[in-house]
This record gives C-alpha cells, sequence and structure tokens, in this order.
C-alpha cells in the first residue's frame, strides 16, 4: 500500500515523539494497562486478613509501581499475623515479595548495585535506609541494620501499597531494590531469606572458626535451617548434621547438604543428643552451630553440642522469644566458646544472594523445592494457617 506524503509526516513525528523523554516515559505504555485501583491484603485483626481495594497512587519523579508476581510468607509474617509484636494493625504484610517494573519515574535509572533497570524489568526489594552514612553498599557490619525499614512491615498510611501481598506495590524513592531479571519467579521469592543465612554465614566466617574442613549442627530445619544447610554446602563444607523433631524436614535436609542428622525426639535430653551427633562426627563435637530456631530451649542446649574453643551463630530470634537459661561456666567461658548474632542482612549480603542461587542450582540442591504450597491472593488467610500448621516448608501466596 502506498502512502501520501501527509502519512509519511504523520509517522516520522510519532517516531520522534517515542524518541524523546526518558526510557521509563517511553516505555510507560509496555505491557498490559494499569488499572486504577488494586488489591491488598489488609492484616485488620489477629488472624484475619481482609481483601480492600485502593487507588492506585500516581507514581513519582523517584517512585517506581510494580506488578506483584509472588511473595512468601516468612516467620516474621507469621508472628504478626498471629500476636502482632510490633503493634502495626492494621497493617499490609509481605516482605519476600518480587514483581514487574510496569511504571516509574523519570529520575530512575538504575537499582542499588547500579544496574539499569526499564519497564517489564523484574526485581526485588531490600530493606528502606534513612540517610544513614554508616550504611553503605560497600562497608559491611559498620552498623546493624535492623533498624531499618522494609516493605511488609510499615505502618499503613494514605498509600496503602505498602506490602507484597498485593496485586501492586510502590516502591518509593529512598528505597533499595535490585535488578534480578536473569532469575526465574520461585528463585526470585527465596532471595530474601536466602539473604538472611548469606549474612548469618558470613557472621560466623568473622570468628575464623568456621572453615572447609569444619565439623557443623544445624539446629531447626524450618526453611531457615534448610538454607543455611544449602549456603554450607556451596562454600564446600562437607560434614553437616541437622538437628530437628521433624522427620520429614531432617530428610529434607540431607538433601541440601546435610551428612548426618539427629531427631531430639529420639533423646531423652541435651547431654544424649550431644553423643549422638559426636557419634556421627567420629567421637567429635561440632567446631561450629547454627541456632536457627526460635526456641529458648535451643539455645539453652546448642552449647552442649559444640567442642572446646568452638563457635556459635545465633539467628533464631527474630522477635522476642523469652529467655534462655545457660550454664555461663560451662557452656561459655570454660569451653571458651566464640559466639556471634546475626540480624537480617547487608546490602553486599543481597547481592552475594544471587550468585548463591545460582551455584545452589548449578549443583543441584532442590532451592525451589522449599516452596511446597501456592495460594492466591483471595485465600491468604488459609495460606498463613498451613504456614502456622507447620505442615509445609515455604508457604507463597501468587498473584492470581
Amino acid at each position: 500500500m502506498e502512502m501520501n506524503q501527509n502519512q509519511v509526516e504523520a509517522i516520522v513525528r510519532q517516531v520522534l515523539n517515542n524518541l524523546s523523554g526518558t526510557p521509563a516515559e517511553r516505555n510507560a505504555g509496555a505491557g498490559s494497562a494499569i488499572p486504577k485501583t488494586a488489591r491488598v491484603a489488609m492484616l485488620t485483626s489477629l488472624e484475619n486478613f481482609e481483601i480492600k481495594e485502593f487507588p492506585i497512587p500516581e507514581v513519582g519523579d523517584d517512585d517506581i509501581l510494580v506488578k506483584v508476581e509472588g511473595c512468601g510468607i516468612c516467620g516474621t509474617d507469621a508472628h504478626e499475623f498471629k500476636r502482632d509484636p510490633f503493634g502495626l494493625i492494621p497493617v499490609a504484610l509481605g516482605h519476600e515479595g518480587t514483581g514487574e517494573i510496569v511504571k516509574m519515574g523519570k529520575n530512575v535509572r538504575t537499582d542499588s548495585a547500579g544496574k539499569a533497570v526499564a519497564i517489564g524489568d523484574k526485581i526485588v526489594t531490600c530493606m528502606i535506609f534513612q540517610d544513614d552514612p554508616d550504611i553503605t553498599m560497600f562497608d559491611l557490619n559498620k552498623q546493624n541494620v535492623g533498624g531499618a525499614d522494609v516493605y511488609g512491615l510499615l505502618p499503613d498510611d494514605d498509600v496503602h501499597l505498602n506490602g507484597w501481598f498485593a496485586d501492586y506495590i510502590l516502591i518509593r524513592g529512598g528505597s533499595t531494590f535490585f535488578n534480578v531479571s536473569d532469575m526465574d519467579l520461585d528463585s526470585r521469592i527465596l532471595i530474601e531469606p536466602c539473604a538472611v543465612l548469606v549474612h548469618a554465614v558470613e557472621r560466623a566466617k568473622s570468628t575464623g572458626i568456621l572453615r572447609f574442613n569444619s565439623r557443623v549442627v544445624v539446629q531447626g530445619c524450618g526453611p531457615i535451617g534448610l538454607i543455611c544447610i544449602a549456603v554450607l554446602k556451596t562454600m564446600g563444607i562437607a560434614n553437616i548434621i541437622a538437628v530437628d523433631g521433624n522427620a520429614g524436614r531432617l530428610e529434607f535436609a540431607q538433601k541440601m547438604g546435610a551428612t548426618g542428622s539427629v531427631n531430639f525426639k529420639d533423646y531423652s535430653g541435651a547431654e544424649e543428643m550431644a553423643k549422638g551427633i559426636a557419634a556421627q562426627f567420629g567421637g567429635h563435637l561440632a567446631d561450629f552451630a547454627f541456632q536457627c530456631t526460635g526456641s529458648p530451649a535451643g539455645h539453652s542446649n546448642i552449647y552442649k553440642f559444640i567442642r572446646n574453643g568452638g563457635g556459635l551463630c545465633e539467628l533464631g530470634f527474630f522477635i522476642n522469644g523469652g529467655d534462655a537459661t545457660i550454664n555461663p561456666h560451662f557452656d561459655i567461658c570454660s569451653k571458651e566458646i566464640t559466639t556471634v548474632g546475626s540480624w537480617v542482612y547487608t546490602l553486599r549480603d543481597y547481592a552475594t544472594t544471587f550468585d548463591f542461587l545460582k551455584s545452589a542450582n548449578a549443583i543441584g540442591l532442590p532451592m525451589k523445592e522449599l516452596i511446597t504450597d501456592k495460594y492466591p491472593l483471595n485465600r491468604i488467610n488459609e495460606a498463613y494457617r498451613k504456614n502456622l500448621a507447620m505442615t509445609g516448608l515455604k508457604i507463597a501466596v501468587m498473584a492470581d
């Protein structure tokens, strides 16, 4: 078909218009149309989410609008669902989320690692930092980042799209986020919990005790403990014993790299468990232990499993789980145990986690099998009850 001069000029004008403006403005029309409202799963009372609908706000020059694809349920989420320890109700939960950029402000060009971002890219969020020079991408552990904010644990406001249990989430300027378009959806959902364990292992390494040939105990085989085993396995640590009271989880621990297991239900107490552990380590106690439960009894017991001069990383207490009883002389002083605590992660740990997940998949660890159950947003109450029943591992809420 021949075109007249007016048609040619119209096409040229359209092309020139498309070439003007920022990349975000040029791509704003890409993909499906953005609706005027979004559903948000709002925790309105203990153990009760309500699906609310809110207007999608304007996207500022430094903001990003993300269409949610999925989000895992964290143990912290479960505590908030059951007890509201942070006093946040009503609140939009969900911080293990990922999704696709559908709109972004003109000032947004790169993620927190300097990687270019565009409409259609897949991202995850990290922490929301205030202007604090002690917390930077490349300065590890200069200051604990546990006091920073995080999407999914923010007080409700006039935006409402503050958590990943929603159709859309608004990522505001000043937030940290990463372009992870080269990873599949299930791997992206696992990034946040995996970052917790990458950080814990880095903290453990700071003691100088955790080495390639260390004998390691991991106590607690929920998602956190299982991921801990996987991180150790990818580091080449081959002598790992898992401790738990669930036979199915202990079996999965061996798929993740554990070389032995101890079911605490088979023993009369910590001293007997210690003997069972030593028997699997050729008569030796552990060089290093990771305490991955939120149980005070678990913390009290763990010292019995560690040799003189060994090390411990405690990461199970993400909220106040109560006091633990230990004997400072026998448990710490006379054994000269070196102990580190671990809390969330740094930005650098997040970047390292991407490489960890790729390495774990490359050596055949069944990382994605950690996600045992997926629920649509409108069944989120059911998903949480499944999480509390502990009949699965990682429970995820997916886009409808």
